[in-house]
Parts: structure tokens; sequence; C-alpha cells
């Protein structure tokens, strides 16, 4: 056998119906399962999510194993179904010597490999194909190559990757509820802002460098002044939020707005979250929306593509 598994169901529900209590529940399982000796965790999850649950878990857990997040495209009645080498895959990706909260899912259209990306920065980005889940503005950490008789994990030397045993078990799996992930789009009715009134932080997708229209500027400073946290992120797959281009930037920097780089605006609504209930202040929690913490924010954009 490729290893001695243990399972224990966490919660059966559609992925779409994902709610943050779970993710503190399937923390505590992660952690209880490494504590009681577990050399590597595989989470079975549904795709339309995944990528929501694997950034909490690498906020919510410090893990001395690996942690890898696997599902399936296509159901197992289908003749191209992808379930079986997916598991097969995340379990090796499981053993291997990184410590990283992971995406194990194929990296092509054939059965020939997965790729394994990390948790903060890992998007679905098709609605059926079988490599639908793709790492953004990096490298995925590695691949585990698939043939008839074995699987192999594959880790990219050119990627910094935690190791595995480098910290011990710890987790902070507290989260603020009251955080909402908006996206700026032409024509948006400004009472949209006005409930975003009582939440506690909100993340907006803007467009380009992280714009929205200047007429909403001043609500979204009437946010801020409420004691609102707001982050920006950009609605573009790739680059990174900069306001200090344009005066519209600059006008939303003014209004107290905080840059998010290029994470994901998806992660930064998971990281928001995470960070005002586990920081000692809002200020604290500010100042890690522009610390990369678990991956999610990277020092400079490269063009990958």
């Amino acid at each position: 056998g490729r290893a001695n598994y243990r399972g224990r169901v966490v919660a059966n529900i559609l992925s779409e119906n994902m709610e943050p209590s779970i993710w503190r529940d399937l923390a505590a399982a992660v952690a209880e399962e490494i504590e009681a000796g577990a050399d590597g965790v595989v989470v079975m999850h549904g795709t339309d999510t995944m990528q929501y649950s694997a950034s909490a878990l690498s906020f919510m857990l410090d893990s001395p194993v690996p942690v890898v997040f696997t599902g399936s495209q296509r159901s197992a009645d289908r003749p191209s179904s992808d379930n079986v080498m997916n598991a097969v895959c995340a379990v090796e990706a499981a053993k291997a010597d990184h410590a990283e909260t992971l995406v194990c899912m194929h990296a092509t259209q054939s059965d020939d490999a997965c790729a394994l990306h990390r948790g903060t920065r890992v998007r679905k980005n098709h609605t059926s194909r079988r490599d639908a889940f793709e790492t953004i503005g990096a490298q995925p950490l590695g691949r585990v190559a698939y043939g008839p008789d074995e699987a192999s994990v594959e880790l990219r030397e050119d990627v910094d990757y935690q190791e595995r045993g480098d910290v011990e078990l710890d987790t902070a799996t507290d989260l603020e509820s009251e955080v909402e992930l908006v996206k700026f789009t032409p024509g948006m009715d400004p009472a949209a802002f006005e409930y975003l009134e009582d939440k506690a932080g909100v993340v907006i997708e803007g467009t380009g460098l992280g714009h929205v229209h200047t007429d909403r500027i001043p609500l979204i400073e009437e946010l801020v002044e409420s004691g609102t946290t707001v982050v920006m992120t950009s609605q573009c797959l790739e680059g990174r939020v900069c306001d200090r281009v344009y005066d519209t930037g600059r006008d939303l920097l003014d209004a107290g707005v905080i840059e998010a780089g290029d994470t994901l605006p998806g992660t930064a609504k998971v990281k928001l979250m995470w960070a005002l209930a586990n920081c000692e202040d809002d200020e604290q929690a500010e100042r890690l929306i522009a610390e990369d913490l678990a991956g999610e924010l990277t020092e400079e954009s490269q063009p990958w593509r």
C-alpha cells in the first residue's frame, strides 16, 4: 500500500454550502490527527470552494507535516473521472518533505501528473476541466508524476517552501465572521456600501491597480471612519494593487484603504477574517495585510504567462 490510512468525516455537505464554522472544525480535526502522529493529512473536498478552505487552513494552522486538499472535477461514475488519480497523488504529496497546505489536482487534461498549488495562491479557473486549478501570480510548489506503477513527488528547487518538521504544531482558529468581499463594477449601486456599514472588514475587488468610481470614495471613507477595515485587491487575475499611480488610488489611500498587494481577493477575505480575530487590535491586523504570512503575498509580481 501507499500509506497507512485513518479516515474521519468532518462534514458531509456540498462544498458550495461551506461555512467558516466548518473551517474551524476542519482545522481542529487536522490538528488532532497530527497530534495523534499522522505524517501527513489529505483533505477530500468539493472543488467549488476548495481554494477558500485551503486558504483558511493555511492561516489557521502551523503544521509540521503536509496538509493536502484534493477532490474531483468529474464524478466517479464517469469514465473520465479524475478522483482516483487525484487521491493517489494527494497521498504521495502528504508523504513528501514539505509542510505546506496545498491543493493537489490534475496539472493537465491528461492523466500524467497532478500540480501542487499553494493553498493561498490557487484558483479554480474552469468550471469542468480536470486541470481547472491554477497557481496565480507564481509557480506551483511542484507536481506529482503519475504512472501505472507509481506516483512520485517532484518539488521545485526554485520555489521556497516550509520543510517537514520546521515548525511545531500550533493553531489559531478564531475567525471574524462579519467580513465581506465585494466586486466594484461600473454602475454599482451606492447603496451597496451602505449595506457594509456594520461590517468589521470589507475586501474590495477593484478595477486595474485597485480602483473604484471616484464618487464611491467618500462612502468608503465613511466606512473606514466608522471602524470598518477596508482592503483593496484587484479583479485582474495577475499583477498587484498599487494605488499610488493615479489620483483615484491616492484618494483611496487617503481615505484609509489598505493595499493587499497581489493577494487574491478570496484569499484576502479569509486572511482579513483571520487577522481581525487573532490580532491584538485592528491596527495590527491592518499591518498584517501588507505582510506575507502563508505565501499569499509575493515580493514582486512576475509575468509567468
